[in-house]
């Protein structure tokens, strides 16, 4: 290291631990809704792919879509909730049906 030079400290005009913790609330929500949708996904697949009701593993994308949306953009993890019970319950019916 060059020890001619002046050492320079950069510091911050003010306390942005607000800040801090919105971009950590942020990275939850995201986190959260982001797990749903996979696990949503996951629901479709195996209800077209081990299943073979492709019409309802279709619906089952549609609703996880349309779930992931909101909760990406607002402060709401209530639409992938909704979503989640809803892609559930396809799964189970089909799951449950036998044909």
């Amino acid at each position: 290291m060059a020890e001619h030079g002046h050492v320079e400290y950069a510091t911050a005009a003010g306390n942005d631990y607000r800040a801090h913790e919105l971009t950590y609330e942020h990275f939850v929500q995201h986190t959260i809704v982001g797990i749903i949708f996979i696990v949503n996904i996951l629901l479709g697949l195996a209800t077209g792919g081990v299943g073979g009701h492709w019409l309802a593993a279709a619906a089952i994308f549609v609703i996880a879509f349309l779930g992931v949306i909101p909760g990406l953009v607002g402060n709401s993890k209530n639409s992938s909730q909704i979503a989640f019970v809803l892609c559930a319950l396809i799964f189970a019916y089909n799951a449950l049906s036998g044909s």
